[in-house]
């Protein structure tokens, strides 16, 4: 009853809001669903749903913990969204046509598919979900309404339908894998998966990693990345950043669970591990150039998603790992994105060449974007930095000793641009370092995220660490 109201809520919220005549009335609907979405997972934590054999729609380890992500950052979004509709134009230029009907409605139903994703245990049913969020995404980036977000919805479609088709090959290639009228349910596959073709099988991973690696932004699938990331509100870059990069990496984790109980490890571990280095490879030489602060973050986002299918790719811990640093990195990005959005508020761009002295002209803003610096980066005491380290000691300690060390090197060549631009952001001059004002609900949201993020680098909750073992159990992985 539960799962069903999660997906109810949003979906039947969202259809309202496109018909709501004010703009209070929506950026209220979009708090109210997103706080009682927060409250309905969290029920699931206290009770958790039995489902019974056969059952298309539940919530396991992993599907929870994805979805725990979802929630909790669309809920501080939701905050956020209130503030921001709020918030007066900036003097550089006009305002964006904040608060429309599409706007509202679209958040609440990629809100809607998200949580399909979530509790999809239907291999099938979870690349529809996957669908629907793309197609509630791409009217958010086009928000603005000028040519460079048209281009990047347009880019950002065309490529993610070539991932979606490519995914749905896929899927049928792991259909043909089974006997002919097994229904694709991810339970069936995992106890069966020894009985499954493996030349199929083969070729399902093969086009399921292209497809779901496409939408998490792999490199050299990510190029639809910083231009989205670059066009769309912050609010919106957040949401992307750490939902759907989050849904996109629950398709990639699950077939790669049948994959290795199948055992086909050998054939599936060097194609995680090469596009995990050539990730962080990609983003390590495009930070290097990088102007923007959104699309730093869209790098940013590469790279981390690079460790996401190392730790899968490695197994043991780094399954673990992988789990770990998925809410790890959502949370990071989440807040980082919404401080960068706070600026944008403040001085009408994310360009460094307008935006100096921050720490004067928007200091709590400012402060949250260091935050985001140390966290992205993997520093201590933020939880990216225990789950990245992680990744590497699991990495370390297989098979895979010399991948450990060129991660390390990467990361670290990673961190200097990063850090450099966003020192260069907050400490550098401007000739005109005027306080803006920062309005509680814009701070408080990234506040909130940042908090979360503290909390699981200084503490892990007892039930937390039980969820995150379950799923490294149900990925072939183990505890460290």
């Amino acid at each position: 009853m539960i799962v069903l109201l999660l997906l109810a809520v949003p979906a039947a919220a969202g259809a309202l809001a496109l018909a709501a005549p004010r703009v209070g009335a929506r950026a209220g609907t979009v708090l109210g669903v997103s706080l009682l979405h927060l409250v309905l997972v969290g029920t699931l934590w206290a009770l958790p749903a039995q489902a019974g054999p056969g059952a298309w729609i539940s919530v396991d380890a992993l599907g929870l913990l994805a979805l725990s992500l979802v929630s909790f950052t669309f809920a501080a979004v939701g905050c956020y969204v209130v503030g921001y509709l709020r918030h007066p134009a900036p003097r550089s230029g006009a305002a964006p046509a904040r608060g429309g009907r599409m706007f509202a409605g679209c958040l609440l139903l990629l809100l809607a598919a998200a949580t399909l994703v979530c509790v999809s245990q239907h291999m099938a049913l979870l690349w529809v979900g996957l669908e629907a969020v793309t197609l509630s995404v791409a009217p958010l980036i086009y928000h603005e309404r000028n040519r460079r977000s048209l281009e990047a919805v347009w880019k950002y479609l065309v490529l993610s339908s070539v991932g979606i088709a490519l995914a749905l090959l896929g899927t049928f290639f792991l259909a043909t894998a089974q006997e002919a009228g097994t229904p694709l349910l991810f339970s069936d596959l995992m106890r069966g998966a020894r009985t499954l073709h493996p030349g199929w099988l083969q070729a399902a991973f093969v086009f399921l990693l292209l497809g779901y690696g496409l939408k998490m932004g792999l490199a050299p699938l990510h190029t639809w990345k910083p231009d989205t990331y670059g066009e769309a509100p912050s609010l919106v870059g957040a949401l992307m950043a750490a939902d759907v990069t989050a849904c996109a990496f629950l398709g990639l984790a699950r077939v790669t669970a049948v994959a290795m109980h199948a055992g086909i490890g050998p054939f599936v571990q060097p194609l995680l591990i090469g596009f995990a280095l050539l990730s962080l490879g990609v983003a390590a030489t495009f930070m290097l150039g990088q102007r923007d602060l959104k699309r730093m973050l869209a790098y940013s986002s590469v790279e981390h998603m690079g460790l996401l299918a190392l730790g899968l790719g490695v197994g043991g811990v780094g399954s673990y790992g992988a789990v770990y640093h998925l809410l790890n990195n959502g949370l990071a990005k989440a807040f980082a994105f919404l401080a960068v959005g706070n600026i944008v508020l403040a001085t009408g761009t994310a360009r460094l060449d307008g935006n100096r002295a921050l720490l004067r002209r928007v200091p709590l803003s400012a402060g949250l974007l260091l935050a985001g610096l140390l966290a992205l980066t993997g520093s201590p005491p933020f939880g990216t930095f225990l789950s990245m380290l992680l990744l590497v000691r699991a990495t370390w300690a297989g098979p895979f000793r010399w991948a450990a060390l060129l991660v390390c090197a990467l990361l670290a060549v990673l961190f200097v641009p990063f850090a450099a631009r966003v020192l260069e952001a907050t400490y550098g001059d401007h000739p005109t370092a005027e306080r803006h004002r920062e309005g509680p609900w814009l701070i408080g949201a990234p506040l909130a995220l940042a908090g979360a993020l503290l909390v699981l680098g200084l503490f892990l909750p007892v039930p937390l660490g039980d969820r995150l073992a379950a799923a490294a159990v149900t990925l072939g992985g183990q505890r460290p």
